[in-house]
């Protein structure tokens, strides 16, 4: 039968797309009666080549069945564009997190991005939300029906005996008739609909964190997953349409948490290094929204670089405290942070003060904040002084902190040139430029002209044709056309290594500019031969067409 397969939506390594049969779409993910679709499959024997095995086992031994699908192999690769690319043997790598982070990693780097993974026989109630996590878009129902041989009953939370399960508690169709194996195909159903939600509301890492309680090897390989920065942050989007909520140790460890740091003390330019004031976050967000903080800035009254320690995100310079996710977070506030929180956050702040040394730091923190102040000025060998009497917000610790700053200059200062190096790694000169506007809907402008619209939902700045022209960087270069809509990612041929999906682009080619804001990773737009690789706002004709500019 024919196939086609089309990525729609992508939330980290996840993605939900349309996979279509003859007249029929499926969205996906989800499982299928797989021996139909591609029966070629079914009559294959003697594919299931180790996933360790080496390149000369596996190029000798590998049969292909032909077809709309391809087996692939971490040691060869395989595929191409669209096609169904099968990842025999799967089911055996989930009981070693170590190896398999290994396998998807190659695999990740050989298969088109824009084929689609299906792992056979791997698929149940209990782990769809870890595979679809991992990127696999297709699953079929015999990993189910073995089960239903055995007797087990599936939910998301595990297999149990059929016989330890309580009438009433599924309303299936099949616990209706009493049909255990409608149970369990139904089971993996609906937990595929559930993912498809989530990741439609870009919040599959909090589903993940929350299934994968019951499975001491998914908890490993998430860990482990999490490690290998170069493929998890690759996936990750510039920012999401919702809070992140960090309810879980392992938050600490997402990729969007450790690019945000990353940022801090490798991009981002603080605005003055005489004096820095370390402050508590808030539960509002922005902080400066909070009562406690217009405290603190009163207080501080532009004598000082005011620096937010928060968990988990580590530092939060006020210039980009309204930025994803570090104004878009959630987490439990128990005023307690045990030893490897403070630790982790520790190592941020000491890494940021030995990027970016001041004269004088001040540390108007206490309790767990306070500890990581500590910990991290010891790391630097500087001397903290520190201001609290009681709580922060008292008036005896604000009318130390004024004192403390009292031979101290003020200072005028813009979030302007902090967002921007944050944001595309530039050290702009913001001489003249002024953040203009009601707080939900402000811009930065150069006298009259507009440079940056600023997104009020994640805080991240929308450049102009004219703000563009500050900015070198996070260009997409495409073949000779004028886009008429969006751009494709076949009409893409080359990209910024440093483009992840949802970050600002300019589009560069013989015939037009345009303006838009990336769908993919550089390397996903550069591969792929299908999908929308930018959703452009605005283009540009170059003068040898005409010069006008037209809004999408």
């Amino acid at each position: 039968m024919p196939t086609q397969f089309e990525v729609k939506g992508r939330d980290g390594l996840g993605r939900s797309g349309l996979f279509s049969v003859d007249d029929t779409t499926y969205q996906t993910p989800l499982p299928l009666d797989m021996e139909d679709i591609f029966p070629d499959l079914a009559a294959l024997h003697h594919a299931n080549v180790p996933l360790s095995a080496d390149p000369e086992f596996a190029r000798e031994y590998l049969v292909q069945p032909g077809g709309e699908t391809v087996i692939v192999h971490p040691a060869l690769g395989g595929g191409e564009s669209g096609q169904c690319a099968v990842v025999a043997s799967w089911h055996t790598a989930l009981t070693n997190p170590r190896n398999m982070v290994g396998h998807l990693a190659a695999l990740r780097e050989k298969v088109p991005p824009d084929a689609a993974w299906y792992a056979p026989a791997a698929a149940l109630p209990s782990n769809a939300c870890f595979l679809a996590y991992l990127g696999f878009d297709l699953f079929d129902f015999t990993a189910v029906d073995l089960m239903t041989a055995r007797g087990l009953f599936c939910t998301p939370e595990g297999e149990f005996p059929a016989a330890e399960i309580e009438e009433g508690s599924c309303s299936c169709a099949g616990c209706a008739k009493g049909d255990l194996g409608l149970h369990n195909r139904l089971a993996l159903r609906t937990e595929c609909a559930t993912v498809r939600r989530f990741i439609a509301g870009e919040q599959l890492r909090e589903l993940m964190e929350q299934r994968c309680r019951m499975d001491p090897d998914q908890v490993t390989a998430m860990r482990l997953l999490d490690q290998e920065y170069n493929i998890t942050e690759e996936a990750a989007p510039a920012a999401r349409a919702v809070r992140l909520r960090a309810n879980s140790a392992e938050s600490m460890y997402r990729p969007e948490v450790k690019r945000f740091a990353e940022r801090v003390i490798e991009r981002y330019v603080p605005p003055r290094k005489d004096v820095a004031v370390l402050l508590p976050c808030a539960v509002r967000k922005p902080y400066s929204s909070s009562q406690s903080h217009q405290r603190y800035i009163g207080a501080i009254a532009g004598r000082a670089h005011e620096v937010i320690i928060t968990s988990p995100l580590g530092v939060v310079p006020r210039e980009v405290e309204a930025v994803y996710p570090a104004g878009h977070y959630d987490v439990p506030v128990t005023g307690y942070w045990d030893h490897e929180e403070c630790a982790f956050l520790s190592d941020i702040l000491a890494r940021y003060l030995q990027a970016h040394p001041y004269g004088r730091v001040i540390a108007h923190l206490e309790g767990g904040a306070l500890k990581v102040a500590e910990m991290a000025a010891a790391v630097c060998g500087i001397e903290l002084e520190c201001t609290c009497t009681g709580h922060p917000t008292s008036p005896a610790s604000l009318h130390t902190l004024d004192e403390a700053l009292a031979s101290e200059r003020k200072m005028r200062t813009t979030p302007v040139a902090g967002v921007l190096s944050w944001q595309f790694g530039e050290h702009v000169e913001t001489k003249g430029m002024q953040v203009k506007g009601k707080p939900w809907r402000q811009a930065v402008f150069k006298g009259k002209t507009l440079l940056y619209n600023i997104d009020p939902g994640t805080g991240l700045y929308k450049p102009t044709f004219d703000g563009w022209k500050y900015l070198h960087g996070y260009r997409v270069q495409i073949d000779d056309f004028v886009p008429h809509g969006d751009v494709l990612a076949p009409g893409v041929t080359g990209a910024d290594p440093a483009i992840r999906p949802g970050d600002e682009v300019l589009v560069v080619g013989p015939s037009a500019m345009a303006t838009g804001r990336a769908m993919m990773s550089a390397g996903e737009m550069v591969r792929s031969r299908r999908g929308v690789a930018v959703k452009v706002r605005k283009v540009k004709c170059t003068e040898r067409q005409t010069d006008s500019t037209r809004a999408i």
